[in-house]
């Protein structure tokens, strides 16, 4: 019998036919600590298997370090499988979950882009972000005009692309281009920053946008006030369908930034007050025509 054995390493030194745990095998030459629950285990066995422990490297009590270490070389005992798999799959079967496996824990979508439409401006006004559906072109002129006025702007960020080029026409402010070379101190005056995006996502009300899409990844950071315009087929119903989107479209070269901005930059982690434009736009806007 022992004794007086809290905290202390014993290894086993005779075989044992039944594992302790599921994969792993015979535990000659494993270490366990006392008091864990592979010790008590192995005590049990070893009452009818006539197993028995011998103290390890160390008699006495274990420091942290040695403690921790310990855990480590107990875990090390149980066998890796590959992500995806578990004990007793078939070979080559992989179990990670699928788009239609996500659908189903994910919330319902409409199939019609009115539906889809709907709802992502509701999901956008919730998170304080500004929607706008406009007919063409000349209606986002206008628009973008009054919010000019509105807010007083006298500089204007944006980057090479038809919808942001036409946005910058109709302004007819000062324009600083990111695709094109700029001065990150100049970009943070901007009173505005134009992009376009590579998608909208009706169903928490995202915009995605990569580096490559909204000229790099200050535009979309820098200017108080971040306007994004996006055309009706760019609207997706769900987030697989955005995975999907940036699977398909750049292949294995995906940009280096990938960004789904949902509202406006925002925090709540003093006294869980709701503060916008804490680490990046202050205001979000997003035209879809």
């Amino acid at each position: 019998m022992l004794e007086n054995v809290a905290g202390m390493e014993f290894s086993c030194v005779t075989d044992m036919p039944t594992p302790l745990r599921p994969g792993t095998g015979a535990l000659r030459d494993q270490t366990f600590q006392t008091g864990s629950k592979h010790f008590q285990r192995a005590m049990l066995a070893g009452a009818c298997q006539f197993t028995y422990f011998i103290p390890a490297t160390k008699v006495g009590p274990m420091t942290e370090r040695e403690n921790i270490f310990a855990r480590i070389r107990e875990a090390l005992t149980v066998e890796a499988h590959p992500p995806g798999h578990h004990p007793g799959d078939k070979a080559g079967a992989n179990t990670l979950p699928g788009t239609a496996d996500h659908r189903t824990v994910m919330p319902a979508v409409g199939e019609s882009f009115d539906d889809q439409i709907k709802l992502f401006a509701k999901n956008a006004g919730d998170l304080k972000a500004t929607f706008k559906l406009v007919k063409d072109t000349g209606e986002l002129d206008a628009q973008l005009r009054s919010t000019r006025d509105v807010e007083g702007w006298k500089h204007v960020a944006a980057h090479h692309g038809p919808l942001a080029e036409s946005a910058v026409r109709a302004l007819g402010l000062p324009a600083l281009f990111t695709d094109s070379g700029y001065d990150k101190h100049a970009l943070e005056q901007c009173d505005v920053g134009i992009s376009e995006c590579d998608a909208l996502i009706a169903q928490t009300g995202t915009v995605l946008v990569t580096s490559r899409s909204a000229g790099g990844r200050a535009l979309s950071c820098l200017p108080p006030h971040h306007i994004v315009i996006a055309r009706r087929e760019q609207l997706l119903p769900d987030l697989p369908a955005a995975f999907a989107l940036v699977k398909q479209k750049y292949g294995a070269k995906f940009p280096s930034m990938i960004s789904f901005i949902t509202g406006p930059s925002r925090t709540g982690d003093i006294e869980r007050i709701l503060v916008l434009g804490a680490h990046g736009p202050k205001k979000l806007t997003i035209f879809c025509l």
